[in-house]
């Protein structure tokens, strides 16, 4: 089983209990950052986050049968206090336990089922390279991103496009995608940017990443960008878990050369994943 299947299996037979994300990154064998990550890249939400709605549907299951003590129920669903059960209540599912007991029925609740993993969808990997970058400065237009709303940054790209060609200090011919500053719940900051000379007469609104001396895992990826996060998933589903290899705490970047056509989506990329040693 890799990382994110095993997170799976112990959050689903787990779903009552108090359980926090170091122990379902102890019961996956890696780091909490690791399982975060593959997590996000396999199933499009994060680890807490998904527990949260699983907890919350079976709630709601519960409630629509007619449950009679909606406190018993919120403290079944992990919350302290009926206030803190209707307000996690409401955000997920726009209504309140009351009205979803009173009514009966989940029939207008999008209701998060258990993800079943399918390993049909991992890509057949090529065996990455291996390169110690040279410290650089990355300046472009970044946004913060959860799990649940990366689907978002092609439109950060689509917005970056113009900038291309005329920023101050831009190398050019390379066009870089960061991922940085992540944290336990998913969320992470991905910035669209060149290479630039140094971070002087930049943009206001731009983010500045300075990339370490670092060794990387290199990784091709020659489909079209749409199926980027396969490759991704297989990455650090598969790969990382099987290599012996561990994740270091630098950026970890998409690198987009003169072959790749950003009209189109065809040309390859590389996949930058920072590791110890």
């Amino acid at each position: 089983m890799n990382p994110t299947e095993k997170a799976l299996w112990f959050v689903e037979s787990h779903l009552p209990d108090a359980i926090s994300l170091d122990d379902v990154a102890a019961s996956s064998g890696v780091s909490r950052f690791h399982v975060t990550r593959a997590f996000g890249a396999a199933t499009g939400r994060s680890v807490m986050g998904y527990m949260r709605a699983r907890r919350l549907s079976e709630a709601a299951r519960k409630l629509a049968g007619g449950a009679s003590d909606i406190l018993a129920v919120a403290l079944d669903a992990g919350y302290g206090s009926h206030e803190a059960f209707t307000r996690a209540f409401r955000d997920q599912f726009g209504t309140t336990p009351e009205l979803v007991r009173a009514g009966g029925s989940t029939q207008n609740l999008d209701l998060v089922e258990p993800i079943l993993m399918d390993s049909s969808l991992l890509t057949a990997l090529e065996p990455p390279r291996f390169e110690t970058s040279r410290p650089f400065l990355i300046a472009g237009l970044g946004e913060r991103y959860s799990c649940e709303t990366s689907a978002g940054i092609p439109m950060l790209w689509q917005r970056f496009g113009p900038y291309i060609g005329n920023i101050p200090g831009e190398v050019a011919g390379v066009a870089y995608g960061v991922c940085t500053n992540g944290d336990d719940a998913g969320n992470f900051d991905y910035v669209a940017g060149v290479e630039v000379s140094d971070f002087s007469d930049l943009p206001k609104d731009f983010y500045r990443v300075r990339v370490p001396a670092q060794k990387y895992a290199v990784f091709a990826h020659r489909e079209h960008i749409s199926t980027i996060r396969r490759t991704v998933n297989t990455i650090w589903n598969k790969w990382l878990p099987a290599s012996g290899h561990e994740i270091a705490d630098a950026p970890e970047f998409e690198r987009y050369g003169p072959e790749f056509d950003p009209r189109s989506g065809d040309g390859g990329l590389e996949i930058w994943v920072p590791v110890k040693g």
